[in-house]
């Protein structure tokens, strides 16, 4: 590159020699993206000046490097340490870079080849080893009733989800290893450069010397969606957006990983007469007037069948009683279970009646009571 061994590196990024990374990366990028080929397509100018931003960015970038270019510039060290353009042939550095021209003496990849997944996306590494990651979970709302959420029950669910490729069994590769044709099995490759030398990770092995072929069934990635029928046990007691795991049934793993976890969210319905809060369950009761004045034992209705309910004398509307452990089952604790609150409801009979109307009087006259004697004193507090 006779071009860019007589314009400075850190001319060519348009930094100071006192440059920071971050400066020096921030310029390369910048520079990087103004000449590339893919964004000047046909401009051989153009893509010169990718080469050499590239190369300068590839020396600058890494400290060793940047050391011995700072120390020696483009000459070759000789004896003593001192420039010796006499022995440049006999001594090359070793920058572990990049192979800045369209293919270098030693056949590796081209600045292209590398870039243009930087650029755009691309998958050069497709043949190599996959980083292997816990597959991710899922999350599924089921709709149950009020009962099926109260007793527990057994839900039978279609989901899609990533399972592990049966024909490479998550290795997303098949067949026996072969040596890389690309770098004879070392894991890189050489590149040469007038008097610098360079070495980069073959990227068709990613470095390990062995490739393998690419499975067809899932493309490499040792996964296919594919759509299960599970069942899904419900605990008793659970609520709307109650959270039931299901391990290992989420997306699989990449290269032999764990499978990630399924998550059932619960959404209950609404029960016509049970309104439950929590684990408590409320309900209305209605009751005579006789029964509220002189007390009962009446039934009511539980989520256990019929209930007996003592109500005392002289109960008023709207009053709460407690059934003890009437309520729903804690899906944390089977052996624990919530409170019915039972309201009363009193309700007057209509004077349609002479009799009744008759018997209402004579109940006034042998118990006057006014309900309202310390009403207007209360309300004047």
């Amino acid at each position: 590159m006779a071009t860019t061994a007589k314009q400075d590196y850190y001319d060519l990024l348009g930094v100071s020699r006192k440059a920071a990374q971050k400066e020096i990366r921030a310029a390369y990028r910048k520079l990087a993206r103004k000449y590339h080929p893919d964004l000047n397509p046909g401009d051989k100018s153009s893509e010169e000046k990718f080469k050499q931003v590239q190369e300068a960015y590839d020396v600058l970038s890494d400290a060793k490097k940047r050391q011995m270019y700072d120390q020696f510039g483009f000459e070759t060290p000789g004896a003593g340490g001192m420039p010796g353009p006499g022995n440049a042939d006999d001594v090359h550095f070793d920058f572990g870079g990049f192979d800045f021209g369209g293919g270098g003496a030693g056949g590796g990849p081209s600045f292209r080849d590398l870039f243009s997944q930087y650029f755009r996306g691309g998958g050069g590494v497709a043949e190599a080893p996959a980083h292997a990651e816990s597959g991710s979970s899922l999350e599924y709302q089921v709709e149950i009733t009020f009962w099926e959420a109260v007793r527990g029950t057994v839900k039978k669910l279609t989901i899609a989800r990533l399972d592990t490729c049966t024909d490479c069994r998550g290795t997303g590769t098949v067949g026996q290893s072969q040596t890389c044709s690309a770098c004879g099995g070392s894991g890189q490759v050489a590149q040469t450069s007038g008097r610098m030398r360079f070495n980069l990770t073959c990227t068709r092995c990613g470095g390990t010397g062995r490739i393998r072929n690419i499975c067809r069934l899932c493309g490499g990635e040792g996964r296919v969606r594919r759509v299960d029928t599970i069942d899904v046990r419900i605990p008793a007691g659970v609520q709307t957006g109650s959270r039931i795991r299901v391990a290992g049934k989420g997306n699989a793993g990449t290269s032999g990983s764990p499978a990630g976890d399924l998550y059932i969210i619960t959404d209950v319905q609404p029960h016509a007469y049970f309104d439950r809060r929590g684990d408590d369950l409320y309900t209305t009761v209605p009751i005579t007037v006789s029964e509220a004045a002189l007390g009962a034992k009446i039934e009511v209705p539980t989520i256990d069948g019929r209930s007996l309910l003592r109500v005392p004398p002289g109960t008023n509307s709207g009053q709460k009683l407690r059934l003890r452990e009437k309520g729903v089952p804690s899906v944390r604790d089977s052996a624990k279970r919530g409170d019915q609150y039972v309201e009363l409801q009193v309700m007057v009979p209509k004077p349609v009646d002479e009799r009744v109307r008759e018997l209402l009087k004579e109940l006034e006259k042998l118990a006057p009571e006014d309900p309202r004697k310390e009403l207007f004193d209360r309300a004047k507090a």
